[in-house]
């Protein structure tokens, strides 16, 4: 599942098709009526955590990547039928694979919170530890992948993000000290900007520290790991020995 960080650079990478006409729209969606896009003007391209988001006069297509979704710009995949493509002048497309499209009404900024998006420039992280607050039986690995607190975090940043702090994912958010609630919620920002930069430079694998690998970095401990962990059900990697559960 692409990450909030992978959403941004499709952001940027999308940014200049923003005050161009659809001027082709086909895919095998069956959820929506594509149709409605035909002939309007793109106003502007935006992101919330995982969603993409193209917005038309009077309402916004979103675009959720699930699992396995993947986009294409000006150019298709092999053997793959998208299911979304918009065509616009000079043979200009936007192509989506294996996500979900839905239309969202009206103003965006009735719709979504951006201070909880965690690469926004309205990011607030007071407003994610009250919202913390309010969920002191929470494991800390669900608590990263909250998107109504952590809008853009995935599995990757939440394992990363526990190591850096030396937290272990079955911890409670409310056992957590001050200081370690803080941590947590500065990384899950720090990190994904890293994420984004080691993205862009196609770098990002070699930065894992605990996430698919074996052994800690820090002390050679071998990881534990779980297939499914938490209410989200996600795979974790962790440290024993250097990564602490507060219960």
């Amino acid at each position: 599942m692409p990450e909030g960080p992978s959403i941004v650079i499709l952001r940027e990478q999308a940014a200049d098709f923003a005050g161009r006409k659809v001027l082709r729209v086909e895919g095998n969606t069956r959820v929506i009526d594509i149709a409605r896009m035909q002939g309007k003007t793109l106003l502007a391209v935006c992101s919330w955590g995982k969603h993409f988001l193209l917005v038309f006069p009077g309402f916004a297509l979103r675009v959720h990547f699930l699992l396995f979704g993947s986009y294409r710009i000006d150019e298709r995949k092999e053997n793959a039928n998208p299911r979304l493509s918009l065509g616009f002048a000079k043979g200009r497309e936007l192509n989506f694979y294996a996500c979900s499209c839905k239309y969202i009404e009206g103003d965006l900024d009735d719709v979504y919170d951006w201070s909880g998006d965690v690469m926004a420039d309205a990011w607030n992280p007071r407003a994610a530890r009250r919202k913390l607050a309010l969920r002191p039986d929470t494991l800390a690995a669900d608590a990263l992948l909250d998107q109504d607190v952590f809008a853009g975090v995935g599995n990757i940043i939440k394992n990363e993000v526990l190591h850096r702090i030396r937290v272990h994912p079955e911890s409670e958010i409310g056992a957590l000290p001050s200081r370690k609630l803080g941590e947590l919620i500065r990384e899950a920002r720090d990190y994904s900007f890293d994420f984004y930069e080691w993205k862009k430079a196609f770098v990002l694998r070699k930065h894992y520290q605990v996430h698919t690998k074996k052994t800690c970095p820090r002390d050679g401990t071998p990881l534990s790991y779980r297939k499914h962990l938490g209410r989200a059900r996600r795979r974790a990697f962790w440290c024993d020995t250097c990564q602490r559960l507060y219960r």
